[in-house]
């Protein structure tokens, strides 16, 4: 199911004419028999809509809701995942690597838009089940699809312009202000220590900038066969270091595995091999995954602190988290 039903879209909802007069029509269906209407997971206003007789869907995502009542930064967010989408799609190879496509946007319908549904297995499926079936060979197989994909959108994407490691600072400095319960300001002091020594690191300095997806973790990716993959929700895409979506896939993989089996060094073999993988897209390879290994431990310490945030997690993981963050960024050389 695409989420939790909700009923019918009434025929006289503005919306219903809009989706079945200019979305749906891109589809071959004309919404005769009515538009079923499922509200998604998270934290944005999404939902999903169903053709009653072809069974297609499409997803609507309402930049101006309950959570967000600024109607001229609804509309700036609007652009810029519109922008974002095309630009993303733009460097990939359509017959391995998919973005959902825009199908519309209404500003009018409190700043909608209206991207294509995809199927496929999310990362965080594949993860959970291949863990629970004992199936390294599944996750081993979609991490290597995963590096294909990332790898082809950072090096094509790829500009002259160096990495402005002040910008990631900025972004981690934020993490910590939003742990502030957690930390005592010793605790904190700390942390902003580690970071400055980073800072000061040339190598998290020499790489280029490139097009990131910005919110890599594995709700937002699918699998199909082979190396397809298939992403989407690109209102976070930005131009950064790439280690910005490696570094969280790879604290993401460390976080799934502690959490579901109690033991962080499980997610090793998977999170090496999701490196190596990345950096066989780089003329020297060998050279490729040193550069990436000295500089990951910072953007999996970061991540661990972003994750951190989350109040839905008990005090005690959370707690250790903060401790995972802590190893990470100590290993600064």
């Amino acid at each position: 199911m695409p989420g939790e039903y909700l009923g019918h879209l009434p025929v006289h909802d503005p919306l219903f004419e809009y989706l079945s007069k200019e979305i749906y029509p891109q589809l071959g269906s004309d919404c005769r028999e009515g538009i079923r209407v499922f509200k998604t997971t998270g934290s944005n206003a999404v939902y999903v809509y169903e053709d009653r007789l072809t069974n297609q869907r499409v997803v609507g995502k309402f930049f101006y809701s309950e959570r967000m009542q600024d109607w001229e930064l609804a509309g700036r967010r609007l652009d810029r995942e519109y922008r974002n989408i095309n630009e993303f799609r733009s460097y990939l190879d359509e017959s391995i690597h998919y973005v959902a496509r825009v199908l519309g946007r209404n500003d009018e319908l409190n700043r909608l838009l209206v991207v294509e549904y995809c199927f496929g297995e999310g990362l965080d499926s594949v993860i959970l089940r291949s863990i629970n079936e004992h199936n390294d060979a599944l996750l081993f197989d979609k991490l290597k699809a995963l590096a294909y994909f990332l790898a082809t959108v950072h090096n094509r994407s790829a500009r002259p312009a160096g990495v402005d490691f002040d910008e990631i600072c900025r972004y981690y400095h934020l993490m910590l202000n939003n742990l502030l319960s957690l930390l005592s300001p010793e605790e904190k002091g700390y942390f902003e220590t580690l970071c400055g020594k980073w800072h000061e690191n040339g190598v998290m300095w020499e790489d280029q900038e490139v097009l990131v997806h910005g919110d890599a973790t594995p709700a937002n990716f699918f699998f199909g066969d082979d190396l397809h993959v298939i992403s989407f929700d690109m209102e976070r895409v930005r131009r950064t270091d790439r280690l910005f979506d490696v570094g969280r896939i790879a604290a993401e993989l460390q976080h799934f595995f502690a959490r579901t089996t109690g033991n962080k060094y499980a997610a090793e073999p998977f999170i090496g091999h999701f490196l190596w993988e990345y950096s066989c897209h780089f003329p020297d390879r060998d050279r490729a995954f040193a550069h990436i290994t000295k500089r990951v431990p910072f953007y999996m310490g970061m991540n661990f602190l972003r994750i951190a945030r989350n109040d839905y997690l008990d005090h005690e993981y959370r707690r250790k988290l903060i401790e995972e963050a802590k190893i990470c960024l100590q290993r600064i050389e």
